[in-house]
């Protein structure tokens, strides 16, 4: 014989024990206690049944504690990964600003500079100015007509291809004009891990987007240090390939000594 079927011709049992105990209440009792006789079977009562209803309460217990579990496992997660996060933008405003400072130091002593200049050549106009003699008593002699030199011929203005290799070519003949270094390779290098070659590339998501200045252009320049160090000559649009190229390498002498020593972000 089966588990399954003695466990149920144990119950079968019980439940006609019970039902023959009902039939031997004897008339006599009355009618009130017959209406208190009544089945009172459980499934506990059952052989079989007691441990599997007991054991649903642990299960789910169990699954309980694992779900809280996984929940701060979650959490846990999430705070780190947050914490993560916030110190990677504490660094990236700590570098920005750190740059940023040095622009303006720079630019301070750029301006300095400038202002010396001017005074000195005021001063030297101002001497020039008190060292001018008395006309001389003798009589001057007529100048003497010099030969009328043939008119030269003024060069065609050189021009360049409207693409990479002609904005960096024009770039590289102001930059001699100004005395500004760099190579064709150093330049076509930085342009290339900057913004491959889109004049029009802007990065819309690092500390500088965030701070309101996107870095714009070949070089991926921002706006305060094209301000800085454009190139007269050259037009003032952070856009232009050419004006774009030009301020940055300006900028990379001035820190760096020359784009050519520029091998990451700057």
């Amino acid at each position: 014989m089966t588990r399954l079927q003695r466990t149920t011709t144990t119950a079968l049992a019980t439940c006609g024990a019970a039902a023959l105990a009902l039939t031997l209440v004897p008339a006599s009792a009355g009618a009130n206690e017959a209406r208190n006789v009544g089945w009172n079977v459980r499934a506990d009562d059952v052989p079989g049944q007691r441990a599997d209803s007991a054991a649903q309460p642990g299960q789910d217990a169990h699954e309980e504690a694992q779900a809280r579990a996984e929940a701060v496992r979650a959490e846990l997660a999430e705070r780190r990964a947050e914490s993560e996060r916030v110190a990677v933008v504490d660094a990236a405003d700590a570098a920005a600003a750190e740059r940023q400072a040095e622009e303006e130091a720079e630019a301070e002593r750029r301006a300095a500079e400038a202002r010396a200049a001017e005074e000195e050549a005021a001063s030297r106009a101002a001497e020039r100015a008190t060292q001018v003699s008395e006309p001389a008593s003798e009589p001057v002699a007529e100048p003497v007509a010099e030969p009328v030199a043939e008119p030269v011929a003024e060069p065609t203005a050189t021009t360049y291809p409207d693409n990479l290799d002609g904005w960096i070519r024009e770039a590289l003949d102001i930059m001699a004009d100004h005395g500004i270094p760099g190579t064709y390779d150093g330049l076509y290098r930085n342009i290339m891990r900057e913004s491959s070659g889109n004049p029009n590339a802007v990065n819309d998501w690092d500390i500088n987007a965030i701070n309101g200045t996107p870095s714009i252009g070949l070089l991926q320049v921002i706006q305060p240090t094209f301000d800085t160090y454009h190139v007269e000559g050259t037009p003032y649009d952070l856009y232009d390939p050419v004006a774009n190229i030009v301020a940055a390498a300006n900028y990379a002498w001035h820190r760096y000594g020359s784009i050519d020593n520029v091998n990451g972000p700057y």
